[in-house]
């Protein structure tokens, strides 16, 4: 009861005057404003929400303060609803973190605060939080590690941070003629989701369906927000990853290969002809996204290109128990295991069925 009567409280008491929600998608100026202003991230901007509004259907309540311009002081939220996994509010779905925009601690609680009071109104399970939490008595729920690596104009100073095991295999995919490209078209998503459906049958997952995919060369890469980065070894597709960017900030979001062509190390040529290309376009950091804490192997990999590592953490608030709880970093489990065996076309259709009700 305490904890609920300090959120009201919090919720009343935006800078300006009250906090509204709304959908970004029906404002046109929402990512030029959002461009501007400092400690922005693409995953606020209208073009993942709507990636993730025509995959999934998700429905977009971002908190706002009104008295201000949206995407001036925002808290990016969407409520996914599933008659299998029931209803609840992410900040913000297949997102590895969610930042809120403002100009401190106190409006960052209040606009929280009002999506907690939000969920309860609309009968949530939980909200999750995916980097921070301002409001009283946070606890969080899962820690996830996060790698950034600073890029620079010198291409050369930027090599020689590379571990030597890191740079012997980018020069080796070069010696074996590795072709690398950057591409945007609905063709190069295909390309990708090819070689992405081969890596997640390897992991033992169901891969995303090819509509999200769609969206983001849709929404992403015909706005001139992301690109796709194929190695090609004699015209064959062997190594491709998605990135995006948003001002200084870009982000490596999706990584896949072909087994078969492990030797040529066609994912660390990938990987570095990509930094360069974000240095050029005007990139300060790329984001690596999140790893487990449990996988060593990603985070060596990520650590070999003279990345920073830190800790990012999720804060979950259940209802019912009417706290913050915790959760369990589920990784990999047995059904990894079984998952594997099973044959891409059936992963697929697994992942068209499943993917609409996970967040």
């Amino acid at each position: 009861m305490a904890l609920r009567c300090t959120l009201t409280h919090l919720s009343q008491r935006s800078p300006d005057s009250s906090v509204s929600f709304v959908d970004p998608t029906t404002d046109a100026e929402w990512d030029r404003r959002l461009a501007g202003k400092p400690g922005s991230s693409f995953f606020q901007s209208c073009a993942w929400a709507r990636v993730l509004m025509g995959s999934y259907g998700h429905v977009p309540l971002y908190s706002i303060c009104s008295g201000k311009s949206p995407a001036e002081l925002c808290l990016p939220l969407m409520e996914v609803s599933s008659p299998l996994t029931g209803r609840r509010g992410v900040s913000l779905p297949f997102s590895d973190f969610c930042l809120p925009l403002a100009d401190g601690p106190e409006t960052a609680a209040c606009l929280q605060a009002a999506a907690l009071e939000k969920g309860r109104s609309r009968g949530w399970k939980y909200l999750e939080f995916r980097g921070t939490c301002s409001l009283p008595a946070a606890a969080p729920s899962l820690e996830f590690l996060t790698h950034v690596v600073e890029l620079q104009a010198d291409a050369e100073a930027m090599f020689k941070r590379f571990e030597a095991s890191v740079r012997r295999a980018i020069r080796k995919a070069e010696s074996a003629e590795v072709k690398i490209q950057f591409e945007t078209s609905p063709e190069a998503a295909k390309a990708y989701y090819d070689l992405h459906c081969l890596t997640r049958k390897r992991h033992g997952l169901p891969p995303q369906p090819f509509r999200f995919f769609q969206r983001i060369a849709e929404h992403v890469f015909q706005s001139g927000r992301g690109f796709v980065a194929i190695a090609r070894h004699q015209g064959q597709p062997v190594s491709a990853c998605v990135y995006f960017h948003h001002g200084p900030e870009a982000i490596y979001k999706f990584g896949a290969s072909d087994f078969k062509y492990q030797d040529l190390r066609a994912n660390n040529l990938v990987m570095w002809s990509a930094m360069k290309h974000l240095a050029e376009l005007g990139a300060k950091y790329l984001h690596l996204g999140r790893s487990s804490l449990a996988n060593e192997g990603l985070r060596r990999y990520k650590l070999g290109f003279g990345a920073k590592e830190d800790r990012i953490k999720y804060f979950r608030y259940d209802y019912r128990a009417g706290r913050f709880v915790t959760d369990v970093d589920r990784a990999e489990t047995w059904v990894n295991r079984v998952s594997g065996l099973l044959p891409i076309p059936v992963l697929k259709f697994a992942g068209r069925v499943l993917y609409p009700h996970l967040s």
